[in-house]
């Protein structure tokens, strides 16, 4: 959350010539706001209309942003085994400003940077293992981050032997 997912992949795709979905919009568009979502039927049935929402659009191809709790699914992680993978980091100093006044429904009830910080705790070891790169999106224009995942995104890919 607040790393900025949604405004790199936007840029990533454009200077790809490749098409950009982002799974929390593909949520909303098919069933109404997150939050109401949470509060109607709560996380896990959010998490699965996540899920549906990443199987369309990985199935679309292009640049894809997932929404932050995405990885939690054991089969999404599967699915993101066939893609290249880019995590996005920020400092716990800078997202305290990018999430401040959010409607975000996981911060809601306390201070949301310190919930922030827990929650990224939490899911940090999976987003490590579903990542094949990491940027971090704490400092210096968003163009910078861009232009490193677009170099990244070009370059062959290796394939493991064992």
């Amino acid at each position: 959350m607040g790393a900025g997912k949604t405004s790199v992949g936007r840029r990533v795709a454009r200077a790809l010539g490749a098409s950009f979905s982002d799974t929390d919009k593909i949520v909303v568009r098919d069933h109404g706001p997150i939050r109401d979502l949470f509060l109607a039927h709560g996380e896990a049935h959010f998490r699965a209309l996540e899920r549906d929402a990443v199987v369309e659009a990985l199935g679309r191809g292009g640049v894809v942003a997932l929404g932050g709790g995405a990885v939690l699914d054991p089969l999404t992680r599967e699915r993101l085994g066939a893609h290249r993978v880019v995590l996005l980091t920020v400092s716990p100093q800078v997202v305290a400003s990018r999430i401040h006044g959010d409607d975000r429904p996981l911060l809601g009830g306390e201070d949301p940077a310190q919930r922030w910080l827990r929650i990224y705790e939490e899911r940090r070891p999976i987003y490590e293992a579903a990542a094949d790169i990491a940027f971090d999106t704490s400092s210096g224009p968003l163009s910078r981050v861009v232009e490193d995942i677009v170099t990244w995104a070009r370059r062959p890919q290796v394939e493991e032997t064992s």
